[in-house]
């Protein structure tokens, strides 16, 4: 799985390909010049702190590096840390029936593949966004890397399934074992309730290059 070393030593390779320091590297993205500083990767108490998918999505855009070179370059700043190839499916499946089983695994063979470092899921798959029914948060070719086994938490990034075959990416705020509460990503939304009867399945957004 990703480590909080090789994320950082995938920012500072980025910033050494494109001849830059990592201080330049959060100008070009049009971030605060400090955002990768040194300082800033371990907090005072001594935790690590991990850079924002907001902050890697600006750079990537601003560079023109793709996920999957990111994902290179993360992957050499530590050991043991294998890849594999994972599922890709577009969003506009997420509708259909025969794509996916009622906990939210993909099914079938033949799918595209990206490389990304194993997550110890092995039902774990890539979704890449394919219209705009997910905005304001995920864009039209954003790639999401969504692993289903994963606990869920209050604050989790989730992808859920209504029985009606909409699909919708939101917060999780609390779930019982009657109504899952959600929270969109647009500032200032409501927060959403749904019946768990009218739900197929939830599964937590583990990584996004937008």
């Amino acid at each position: 799985m990703l480590r909080h070393s090789n994320i950082w030593h995938a920012i500072d390779r980025l910033a050494r390909e494109r001849g830059l320091s990592a201080s330049g590297l959060a100008r070009v993205g049009g971030l605060d010049p400090t955002t990768f500083n040194k300082s800033k990767r371990v907090s005072r108490d001594g935790k690590p702190r991990w850079p924002s998918t907001e902050s890697i999505s600006k750079i990537l855009e601003a560079t023109g590096a793709s996920l999957n070179e990111f994902l290179s370059y993360a992957g050499e700043g530590g050991v043991g840390n294998s890849y594999r190839n994972l599922p890709l499916i577009g969003s506009d499946q997420l509708a259909g029936r025969g794509y996916f089983d009622d906990f939210g695994h993909p099914i079938g063979e033949g799918w595209d593949a990206i490389p990304f470092p194993d997550l110890h899921d092995s039902q774990a798959y890539a979704l890449e966004i394919a219209d705009d029914s997910m905005l304001p948060c995920y864009r039209e070719g954003d790639i999401l890397i969504v692993s289903p086994n994963a606990g869920l938490r209050r604050g989790d990034r989730i992808l859920v399934r209504r029985k009606d075959g909409s699909s919708h990416a939101m917060s999780l705020v609390r779930r019982s074992a009657r109504r899952i509460e959600l929270q969109p990503f647009t500032e200032g939304a409501a927060e959403v309730e749904m019946a768990v009867e009218d739900v197929d399945w939830i599964v937590r957004i583990v990584w996004s290059s937008q």
